[in-house]
């Protein structure tokens, strides 16, 4: 694809094709300095703004304003100016006039203190016990001994945790994001409120400004980290400055100042340690319990049961605390800037902004997948939101993406695995504090829950609780076989059944949960990501055979480059396809390294099952370039493969043991 033909269409008013052309132009650049790259953003700019796409237009040219060559900064400087012109796509629901009101939570996101303090005394009494087990194991004469030597060893990782990790943070930040420290002045420049509400909130909270980095990464996100408030890290990306309004880049720094004056990191960067600290006894005390029998080596392996159970419980315990302590850092700055609107712009303009950057690099980015458990979005949950917002010019239909969030009993579900609340749900609450405020709400949520209420209840529940079983139907049937297998071990001498059962247990579920994920898709009908995401009954069990058309943008897997795992674009969103070789593993690899790259760039027509989790996705049945390459991915097969094997192999095993 050339830029020249890019250009053509433009100055022939075929703008749409115009802006597809230039896109596709730009994503096969690989040097981002070049005249020719940075030559079709420019052109690509003024394509968005005459097709009438003016928020990307916007977006766009704020990048360039940012870019190092001067000459560009200062046509894009020029250009900006020009949207003043411009009508607005969108109407902003407003502010309060004033701020600090106090706002009811009304149940929200819990009790962030019992929240804290559960997860810690857990956390703290699971490291303590695992301490005192090894150290007494360890061989101690005297257990009082044994008791203050474990006490010890945990007041001291414990507070080498607490004060030392903050400097290690600063040491990876500085080699992974080059991040760079800037004064309160620099961040004014680019955004004024926030300065401003940097100094109330820190005057307000008697805080010293906290220690100020910017990452130069067009991913929008912002974290906190560090060990006391006095000594906190707060980090953005360029990128936040970037896809955000200057009143909602203000709201995220209160967000993020929130999870200071509530210590949150703090107590999330002690129990991590914990957590890890869990692991590491886990996997020191498997080592040393290896190749003998006698009682220490027994009691050792004993011990790394132990600790990897406390490490399965504290892993949950820190996600259901990291959840929490998100909705108080909402409502903290809701109420510090008086302004719940411009969170919930926030939040769907970030999603967009890991949506739009997603789709301007092949491959995914290091920054947001690093920093996933620390940033204010999970870039997981970026796909739908993202998408829904690209297309929509009424930001009252974006609301309806966010029925599976708040409705579906499988939301509920996959957020236990997630660091944030799903953004629906968020967004859901600070719509109640706007409404306190008295002022109308940014996203319609009023109406999502009224249709929410309309939903098919037997469609969403029914079934759930026999899909939960079945999604973990494979483990089921490994140990309702190993019990049957003891069962009738004491009515028959064969030994095979101890070892046969189990197998034709974990076979039949396979087979059993292959059937329900992969329906017939003869049938499937051609539809496009937008409509996908926004179906409320979306399942990551039950797969929904569909035809998409797009072009592919890159790789799925992050920092990966022989990833097999594709993207797709259509004109309404994104969505990730998961390819799988007939040769398993080794033939994921192959693809990944000799095909894919040939690919990127290709139109394509998709076929596959869709599946809705935090982040969606589409199991891959087959995909065709518009140059007739077929690749055919082998979900459904290897699932009868391996279900299959599993079932003969049992039946070998009781049979050639029966005797």
């Amino acid at each position: 694809m050339s830029l020249q033909s890019g250009l053509e269409a433009f100055q022939q008013k075929r703008y749409q094709e115009a802006v597809e052309l230039l896109e596709e132009f730009s994503r096969s650049c690989v040097d981002h300095n070049s005249s020719d790259y940075l030559s079709a953003q420019m052109w690509l700019m003024k394509a968005y703004k005459s097709a009438g796409q003016i928020e990307k237009a916007k977006t766009l040219c704020q990048k360039l304003m940012a870019s190092q060559n001067p000459k560009v900064r200062q046509w894009a400087e020029t250009a900006s100016q020009s949207f003043s012109q411009q009508p607005k796509t969108t109407q902003k629901a407003g502010r309060a006039a004033i701020t600090g009101v106090k706002l009811a939570m009304g149940g929200v996101g819990g009790s962030l203190v019992l929240a804290s303090a559960v997860t810690m005394t857990l956390m703290f009494g699971m490291v303590l016990v695992l301490s005192l087990n090894l150290v007494l194991i360890l061989g101690s004469d005297n257990p009082l001994q044994g008791l203050f030597f474990a006490i010890a060893i945990t007041l001291i990782f414990n507070i080498a945790a607490f004060f030392l990790s903050p400097w290690f943070m600063d040491l990876i930040q500085r080699w992974l994001y080059q991040t760079r420290w800037v004064e309160l002045a620099q961040v004014e420049s680019l955004s004024p409120e926030t300065a401003k509400i940097i100094r109330q909130i820190c005057r307000d909270n008697n805080l010293k400004t906290p220690r100020l980095g910017i990452i130069d990464d067009q991913n929008p996100t912002a974290f906190t980290y560090g060990s006391l408030p006095n000594s906190a890290r707060l980090v953005v990306s360029q990128g936040l400055f970037t896809y955000l309004d200057d009143d909602e880049i203000a709201t995220v720094y209160a967000h993020e100042l929130g999870h200071i004056v509530h210590w949150d990191f703090a107590v999330m960067t002690v129990a991590s340690t914990l957590v890890q600290i869990c692991y590491l006894i886990y996997s020191t005390a498997s080592r040393l319990g290896r190749g003998g029998d006698n009682i220490i080596q027994n009691s050792l392996q004993s011990a790394a049961s132990v600790a990897y159970v406390f490490y399965i419980i504290g892993t949950y315990l820190l996600l259901y605390l990291s959840r929490t302590r998100e909705y108080f850092a909402d409502h903290f700055a809701a109420e510090t800037t008086g302004n719940p609107n411009g969170l919930s712009r926030a939040l769907v303009k970030i999603a967009y902004g890991i949506l739009e950057e997603g789709a301007r690099s092949p491959e995914p980015s290091r920054l947001i997948e690093g920093t996933r458990a620390l940033g204010i979005y999970d870039h997981k949950a970026a796909t739908s939101t993202g998408t829904a917002y690209r297309v929509a010019s009424d930001t009252q239909k974006i609301g309806r993406v966010f029925l599976w969030d708040m409705f579906n009993p499988w939301g509920w579900w996959m957020e236990l695995n997630s660091t944030h609340p799903l953004t629906g749900k968020r967004v859901r609450a600070l719509s109640t504090y706007a409404e306190q405020l008295g002022l109308a709400t940014e996203f319609d949520m009023g109406r999502v829950i009224g249709e929410g209420k309309t939903l098919n209840k037997n469609k969403l529940y029914g079934n759930f609780f026999l899909d939960i079983l079945l999604y973990g139907a494979e483990t089921i049937g490994f140990f309702a076989g190993l019990i049957i297998g003891f069962i009738l071990l004491s009515t028959s001498a064969n030994p095979g059944l101890i070892f046969g059962a189990p197998l034709i247990g974990l076979g039949l579920g396979i087979l059993v949960k292959a059937f329900v994920m992969f329906p017939n898709y003869k049938q499937a009908p051609a539809t496009d990501v937008l409509t996908l995401m926004s179906d409320p009954y979306a399942s990551p069990l039950r797969g929904q055979p569909a035809k998409l058309a797009g072009s592919l943008i890159g790789r799925g897997d992050a920092g990966y480059k022989f990833g097999s795992d594709l993207k797709l674009q259509d004109r309404s969103g994104m969505l990730y396809l998961r390819y799988a070789s007939r040769f398993g593993p080794i033939g994921n690899f192959l693809f990944g390294m000799k095909r894919v790259q040939s690919l990127i760039g290709e139109q394509v027509g998709a076929v596959g099952w869709f599946r809705r989790g935090v982040a969606p996705w589409m199991d891959l049945i087959q995909l065709q370039s518009e140059n007739g390459t077929i690749v055919n991915s082998y979900h459904r097969f290897w699932s009868f493969i391996l279900g299959g094997g599993s079932i003969i192999l049992g039946v070998f095993l009781i049979i050639s043991l029966s005797s």
